[in-house]
């Protein structure tokens, strides 16, 4: 098989595992090189016996890129455990953001900027994508690796910092406690939010498991569904350790798989309310019954 061969195999892969509906992100994933943001091979490929004590890595034989066109993590800093990600789970959050060309995006958390990339390529170069990643390391080697792509532009910085300015589609690559008010705030009428709701996992780790929430703005109102579980690493300035706990039981319980709209109006705790705080809750109550 040639690169190109690979890079479709891999993009189809993709499209299978994930059952990705949008046509234009798998030939994203079929244009973009991978190996251009991986650094040079051989590199080392995340195994399946990744939990079982810790993460596991086998080298490739060779520095041939057609290594990298598989669903599976490649190692960008094994001391740390820095990965490039799934495929097939980048790619699921992706097309939840249903991504039209010309739309301008928010990528907070983009490592290297593989995904940005294929972001940018799907909203084309009428569109735009603003990331941010605080690793200043990650973020310099993504701001190299996205040169060609000029409708992409990263900052080294704690994205939830960041003013994305108005966004169509904002999607947070790092857990949270909860949704920021300001990337809330961002959306634009028909706006899309895919953001990771965790909480911690092990000793001192910054890690957290949870679910990948969508919440989509109509006027002041806000839908949110679970789009899948999530392992990932935190978000520390968004993590609020009251929360911790509320977040814990509606995910033991499954009350998160139930959500139909995020609220942000006061109101005292309800028998809808899966997820309450004073300041947003995650409510099982449809949009329709709320405001009737």
């Amino acid at each position: 098989m040639t690169l190109e061969d690979c890079r479709r195999f891999y993009a189809e892969e993709i499209r299978l595992s994930a059952n990705i509906s949008n046509s234009g992100l798998i030939d994203a994933f079929a244009r973009v090189p991978r190996e251009h943001f991986l650094g040079p091979g051989p590199w080392k490929v995340g195994s399946v016996d990744s939990g079982l004590g810790g993460a596991v890595y086998i080298e490739t034989e060779d520095a041939d890129p057609r290594h990298v066109y598989h669903n599976v993590t490649i190692a960008l800093d094994t001391s740390r455990d820095l990965n490039n990600g799934q495929p097939a789970a980048l790619a699921k959050w992706i097309d939840a953001l249903r991504l039209e060309s010309g739309e301008r995006v928010f990528h907070l958390g983009c490592g290297v900027g593989y995904y940005t990339a294929i972001i940018s390529e799907v909203v084309g170069s009428g569109g735009s994508v603003t990331a941010s990643e605080i690793d200043p390391d990650l973020a310099g080697r993504a701001s190299k690796n996205l040169t060609q792509w000029t409708n992409a532009e990263v900052h080294s910085c704690d994205g939830a910092e960041l003013d994305p300015g108005t966004c169509d589609a904002i999607l947070i690559n790092a857990g949270v406690t909860h949704p920021h008010a300001k990337w809330l705030d961002s959306l634009r009428e028909g706006g899309r939010l895919v953001v990771p709701l965790t909480i911690g996992v092990g000793m001192g780790a910054n890690l957290g498991k949870g679910v990948m929430m969508k919440i989509v703005r109509k006027d002041e109102v806000f839908s949110a569904q679970v789009v899948t579980f999530v392992a990932i690493y935190s978000c520390t300035s968004i993590r609020d350790s009251k929360l911790e706990a509320p977040l814990g039981k509606a995910l033991a319980s499954g009350g998160l798989l139930k959500v139909k709209q995020l609220r942000r109006d006061p109101h005292e705790q309800e028998k809808s309310c899966v997820y309450h705080s004073d300041t947003f809750c995650l409510s099982s109550e449809t949009i329709e019954a709320q405001s009737s």
